[in-house]
């Protein structure tokens, strides 16, 4: 009787204990960008293995999707490359802290026979042909600045995003900042009235614009650098302010010119430097500053901080920005907001 007893003591001691540990696993839920998912669905992953009591889900939507899942209170963060508009930060009784925690380069994708590289685009031309302006591979003004380089007599399909997209808000600010035309007709935003063109196609996410320039031929469309040096296309040289043609890659340089303010949001609509790549963003992570739940509170904080060390590490060679490193004490002293 005595040794069923003390087994029986030894279970429920057991499975008391059990039961502590799983109450200890937090599960933490994000959405939005599409433009950062490729390096978050790696850190969480990775994160997960460091830290086998914290899993991170999280769901690539678009940014304004995730802005939204925010405001509906579905998720734990949300992410956004087109930061966070200040009438939505005041929905929020809680407060919101955005921190940014990569960055990236938007380029031009193209499809041409004969798989021609780097292509020259000047900031007229490239602006142009996403007004409809510009309709055909063989027009004068590309080239002229492709010398040497046959260019098809074949119609510029244009592959934008179908969704609401911190990208083409990126992408918007962008060309709106250096033609005046483009300003005054599209504008910018997370979504803008296209041209009514058969030659606009409209895709879902930076992946579903990635595969469709890569299944027609002609085409051309705006999508974050890693996708595609993931999906090995090729994408353009774009003329930047200093007239310089310059690839992606190379905007590390851009961003430690740029100084956060306090509440962590800055553009690059338009940078300086003979090397500056053009299109190129911070992204950010979305936080409530008080979460009812003091334990998650603790793994949102324990998340940003992988992201500010190991995760900084992947970012390169995934085709992102590494955060300079006054960035990454500024963005690890705000996290502290997050309770």
């Amino acid at each position: 009787m005595k040794r069923f007893m003390l087994a029986a003591t030894c279970a429920a001691a057991l499975a008391l204990a059990s039961s502590a540990l799983a109450q200890e696993k937090i599960r933490l839920t994000g959405s939005g960008a599409s433009f950062p998912a490729p390096i978050y669905m790696a850190w969480f992953k990775d994160l997960g293995k460091k830290n086998p009591n914290l899993t991170v889900d999280y769901q690539a939507k678009g940014s304004g999707a995730g802005v939204q899942d925010f405001l509906n209170k579905t998720v734990d963060f949300a992410a956004s490359d087109s930061a966070m508009k200040k009438e939505d930060m005041a929905k929020v009784p809680e407060g919101v802290q955005l921190l940014p925690m990569t960055a990236g380069e938007i380029v031009l994708a193209y499809n041409l026979p004969g798989n021609p590289k780097g292509i020259r685009l000047p900031r007229e031309v490239y602006s142009s042909i996403f007004l409809g302006k510009i309709t055909r591979w063989n027009d004068a003004r590309i080239t002229a600045a492709n010398p040497g380089v046959s260019l098809p007599d074949l119609p510029i399909t244009v592959v934008v995003r179908a969704d609401s997209s911190g990208t083409t808000a990126v992408f918007t600010k962008h060309l709106a900042a250096i033609n005046d035309e483009f300003r005054k007709s599209l504008g910018e935003g997370n979504t803008v009235n296209w041209p009514a063109s058969d030659k606009f196609i409209k895709s879902p996410k930076n992946d579903g614009v990635t595969a469709t320039v890569r299944q027609t031929p002609g085409a051309i469309g705006y999508i974050e650098y890693a996708f595609a040096k993931l999906a090995k296309v090729d994408y353009a040289l774009l003329q930047n302010k200093a007239g310089q043609y310059v690839g992606a890659g190379n905007g590390g340089e851009t961003l430690a010119a740029v100084k956060l303010p306090p509440d962590m949001i800055a553009w690059l609509p338009d940078p300086d430097g003979a090397k500056a790549y053009p299109i190129t963003s911070y992204t950010w992570m979305i936080f409530r500053k008080s979460n009812a739940d003091p334990k998650k509170a603790q793994a949102l904080r324990d998340m940003v901080e992988y992201g500010l060390t190991h995760g900084q590490k992947m970012a390169d060679a995934m085709g992102y920005i590494p955060l300079p490193a006054g960035v990454v004490d500024q963005v690890r002293t705000a996290a502290a907001n997050i309770k």
